[in-house]
């Protein structure tokens, strides 16, 4: 009796933090964000300007202006649109329990996990869809003004704790659904790609069946000394999330793969090798390849040097992505203005969302707001990703990075290298990856340096 009595308490305890974290982290899109109407603003390799249509009109504090405000013209709906496009992975609650653990939700420790998620979804994104997919519904999403905030922040604690000590979980009303698209699309290429966008969504859904959910990067991430309600580093998820696609058995990921670069190195044969694989089975087309740089900007500070080859890297198409961050914190960059970074924020918590049915809603997957953040505030770790669709691709890609980093170098070390042959020709041979092992041993040792080098994230 007395043990059950004390499982009761714990789970009180679990569920009372839970709602008390989904008001904590319910706060996160309440400031507006100010964007400037003089300098053009950079996401994934495409380029807007923002128009004051009135010089004499009134303009919010710091002579800028957010996205919503009706004074700017220009590409500002085309950028929100392309902004609101991309998948937004956030804290979640309520979700099926973590296998080995009581965890139901991963606020406080997850979101090194979900800006992973959200870089291998825009390189999904880029492999299915192309850079030029928006969604049609983006600008139907409108962000909570910030008076009614306070109210539906303290209803949403309330309801979530009250659900919490009875039991039962509160559901979203889905508001936006593919029900809701029937006849809207002039082609059957709009509905090929409504269909690709929802199947891609469904790939990070929180349960143990979804190919890139927390559940299975959580499971990935154990041979790495990693478990749920730990936390992740830029570099360890980067290895994690190519064991993930590496171990998919999906047939519409078979043209994809993921390489992670060795000690800031990138070897081009190593790379030609993933992308030629197919070409060994009898398939005539490369595999497109996601690369993945774990790097750092500098030492215990970011290194404002590396600001301009930051902003280089942004301004590609083929960029899917930084997961960084600041310090205690994980954010996914995907874009700038001026010397400010623009990011997603995981740190907000959502209710769960099964999306193994049909007609699931997809509005909590679009962030309505993008967030901006000084280059200077950045931790120095983070983890810079590239997609490329076939070898001819990779190697235009390679040739651009380079003299971009031979450019921000300054005469000293670049951050990272592409260099001709494979790793094992520069005596950096890895140990046979056992199949019954999640990685090698040799990618163990560098996993768990990772672990103990990089920041502590919440």
């Amino acid at each position: 009796m007395e043990a059950t009595g004390t499982e009761e308490v714990d789970k009180l305890k679990t569920k009372f933090i839970s709602a008390w974290n989904n008001m904590k982290y319910s706060w996160v899109l309440k400031t507006k964000t100010y964007f400037s109407r003089n300098s053009p603003v950079l996401l994934l390799g495409k380029c807007y300007h923002f128009k004051c249509e009135d010089e004499n009109k009134m303009l919010p504090a710091r002579s800028g202006c957010t996205i919503e405000d009706h004074v700017i013209s220009g590409n500002v709906d085309e950028f929100r649109k392309d902004f609101i496009s991309r998948i937004w992975l956030t804290y979640r609650e309520e979700f099926p329990q973590i296998e080995g653990s009581s965890l139901t939700t991963d606020c406080g420790w997850g979101c090194t996990l979900r800006t992973s998620q959200m870089l291998l979804a825009q390189g999904l994104i880029l492999h299915f869809l192309g850079r030029a997919w928006t969604w049609p519904d983006a600008l139907n999403i409108e962000n909570s003004d910030s008076e009614s905030w306070t109210s539906h922040t303290v209803k949403k604690f309330t309801a979530s704790f009250e659900a919490s000590l009875s039991g039962e979980r509160e559901l979203k009303t889905p508001t936006i659904s593919l029900k809701d698209t029937i006849g809207r699309y002039s082609d059957d290429h709009e509905m090929r790609n409504e269909i690709y966008h929802r199947k891609i969504v469904s790939w990070f859904g929180d349960s143990p069946l979804a190919l890139f959910g927390l559940h299975r990067l959580i499971e990935y991430g154990k041979k790495s000394g990693k478990k749920a309600g730990d936390w992740y580093g830029p570099a360890v998820v980067a290895h994690i999330l190519r064991k993930a696609v590496e171990e998919a058995k999906h047939p519409d990921l078979r043209g994809i793969t993921i390489y992670v670069a060795q000690d800031c190195t990138v070897y081009s044969s190593d790379v030609i090798d993933k992308q030629c694989a197919s070409v060994a089975s009898g398939n005539t087309d490369d595999k497109a390849v996601i690369i993945l740089v774990p790097v750092r900007l500098g030492g215990e500070r970011t290194n404002t040097d590396y600001l301009e080859f930051i902003k280089g890297i942004l301004s590609l198409e083929y960029c899917v992505g930084i997961i960084g961050g600041k310090p205690k914190q994980s954010y996914y960059f995907a874009g700038f203005q001026d010397d400010s970074l623009i990011y997603m924020d995981p740190h907000y918590c959502q209710s769960f969302v099964d999306v193994s049915i049909k007609d699931f809603p997809l509005e909590t997957f679009h962030c309505p707001s993008p967030k901006k953040m000084s280059f200077r505030k950045m931790d120095p770790s983070c983890t810079i990703g590239f997609y490329c669709r076939n070898v001819q691709d990779f190697k235009r890609a390679s040739e651009e990075i380079t003299k971009m980093l031979k450019i921000s170098s300054k005469e000293k070390y670049p951050l990272f290298t592409f260099v001709n042959g494979h790793s094992r020709d520069y005596d950096f041979t890895s140990t046979p990856t056992n199949k019954e092992d999640i990685f090698s041993e040799d990618e163990n040792k560098r996993l768990k340096r990772f672990s103990t080098e990089e920041f502590v994230l919440l």
